[in-house]
């Protein structure tokens, strides 16, 4: 397998002193390979251009990326020469496991688990989607990882089928040399996922400061944040928090490289505090890359030399034959389902820009939804942009694409809402744009905003305008309207409490989301959105 690795270590101040008394030599200086993945999503077979699961024409091609046997095959092979040089290596996992493809439709985390144990993972952070299920399927998951899953801010004492299987961190060895790892998960998890009342999460910053004291006070020098909290949030906590050496992210799906053109910034990131310098790395998401970061320690602990750069799992890289063996197996009773049609695409159904901006494929989803509650009068419609996971190519659609781009499973809901509260909702989704949380407002065709991300949030919404009559008009602030969406945003998650507290007569309980999509598309076929302006900067 990858590596060798060590189990928890529970080690005593006393312990150490008493090591301490035999032999007082100074450790030697520790170089450490540190590969990462974050938010592959069950993405365990390889994906497409879209991130969406690669055909068999796009293998032969070899027009895919990513996928378990990649990611396997690649690290084995830095191991290897890792090794050969006289280095150690570190493998972590950033989170968000779960969600996102047919293998976690079908298989609600057990694919995952199988998946995650064929890699031989160090450490893995507690992801928001680990929680879409709720415990139950979350702790069923915890239960079988051959690594310790850490989160130092969630609190589990209320909700007994979790406790004793998350660790706030962990203590590995390396070259003779103990290094700290402190897990934590965004606070946001109970606005965009379903841990329940019984989970709480809090703010990062304190208990990351409390686990990172305790390690110091084990003579532990070298510490690593697993956080799944988003590369805005990541730097905040390296400002904040002294005393951490690396941060390795997920949850806000950025491509930080020196490479890439399109990259949101250098890998790693350094940030400064008054006492040490934290470098912040993080790969994007859906297993298209695996991130690798060199760092050297001197003997007290300090980073004395880093470089690296996510590598992109392209066709280039082999799989390892096995794992792919083993998913393989697990993606054969999925096929038949894949493989129903759906209808056509006479465009690309580009889903890459829904967290920011107007898409084509969110455009394609908020009309589906006008379309299948036309007979409850329904004005217009709100579909968070990260509920639309995936993009669909031009061609043939399968019931295995729509899937793909829907996978949680989600019902219709329909509610009455004040014009005020209309803009309040879009005041939250535009509210963590920075962020690119999934929040972001993909709107239907008989409605229309104008958004100006100088502005604070809370106050950055300009216009909003509706289409009645034919024509559009300036949004009545007084006036109601009936809107849809889906059950999640209606329940108040990515933030949108105003759809919760304020709505009229709300309905949560339609047809799902994804049938209502698929019938769509078949309605209409061969389906051809386009960019109208819907979402607009002054």
């Amino acid at each position: 397998m990858l590596f060798t690795r060590t189990s928890l270590l529970t080690v005593s101040v006393a312990a150490l002193l008493s090591a301490g008394a035999v032999a007082q030599q100074a450790p030697a200086p520790l170089k450490l390979t540190i590969l990462h993945v974050n938010d592959v999503h069950s993405r365990l077979l390889p994906i497409n251009r879209f991130s969406t699961t690669c055909s068999a024409k796009e293998e032969e091609e070899k027009k895919c990326f990513g996928g378990v046997a990649r990611i396997a095959y690649q690290a084995q092979e830095i191991a290897k020469q890792v090794k050969a040089a006289g280095g150690q290596t570190l493998f972590l996992h950033a989170g968000d496991q779960f969600q996102g493809s047919l293998m976690y439709t079908v298989y609600k985390g057990k694919a995952d688990l199988m998946a995650v144990n064929l890699l031989d993972i160090d450490a893995m952070s507690l992801g928001n989607h680990e929680f879409d299920d709720g415990p139950g399927v979350l702790a069923d998951f915890l239960k079988g990882t051959k690594f310790p899953v850490l989160s130092a801010n969630t609190d589990v004492s209320k909700e007994p089928r979790l406790q004793g299987l998350i660790r706030p961190y962990t203590i590995v060895e390396r070259g003779g040399q103990k290094i700290g790892i402190i897990g934590v998960t965004t606070d946001d998890t109970p606005i965009t996922s379903s841990p329940g009342p019984t989970v709480a999460f809090a703010h990062e910053d304190a208990p990351i400061k409390r686990y990172v004291a305790e390690l110091k006070a084990l003579g532990i020098d070298k510490i690593i944040a697993l956080t799944h909290s988003g590369w805005i949030r990541d730097q905040e906590i390296a400002k904040n928090v002294e005393g951490i050496d690396v941060i390795v992210g997920g949850h806000s799906h950025t491509l930080l490289s020196n490479k890439i053109k399109e990259a949101e910034g250098p890998y790693p990131i350094v940030v400064a505090n008054k006492v040490n310098k934290t470098l912040i790395v993080t790969a994007e998401a859906y297993s298209k890359y695996l991130g690798r970061l060199d760092v050297t320690f001197d003997a007290k602990g300090n980073v004395t030399a880093y470089e690296g750069e996510p590598i992109l799992l392209d066709a280039n890289v082999p799989e390892d034959k096995t794992v792919r063996a083993e998913i393989d197996k697990l993606d054969a009773p999925i096929q038949t389902m894949k493989a129903k049609p759906v209808g056509t695409a006479a465009i690309n159904l580009d889903a890459s820009v829904c967290r920011k901006s107007e898409c084509l494929m969110g455009n394609l989803v908020a009309d589906a939804l006008v379309w299948a509650t036309a007979s409850k009068g329904t004005e217009f419609a709100i579909q968070n942009g990260g509920g639309v996971r995936a993009s669909i190519g031009e061609g043939p659609v399968t019931l295995g694409h729509v899937l793909t781009v829907l996978p949680f499973q989600n019902t219709i809901a329909t509610l009455k809402l004040k014009g005020s509260d209309v803009v309040a909702a879009l005041e939250n989704g535009v509210s963590k744009v920075e962020e690119n949380q999934g929040r972001f407002p993909q709107v239907s065709s008989n409605l229309r905003y104008s958004w100006d991300p100088k502005k604070p949030a809370g106050s950055r919404i300009v216009s909003v305008e509706v289409k009645r009559n034919g024509s559009f008009a300036p949004l009545d602030p007084n006036a109601t309207y009936a809107l849809a969406t889906n059950d999640f945003m209606r329940r108040g998650g990515d933030g949108y409490t105003v759809f919760k507290t304020n709505a009229v007569d709300p309905y949560d309980f339609g047809p799902n989301l994804e049938d209502a999509v698929s019938s769509f598309i078949a309605q209409n076929s061969p389906v051809q959105p386009k960019l109208e302006g819907r979402v607009r900067q002054p």
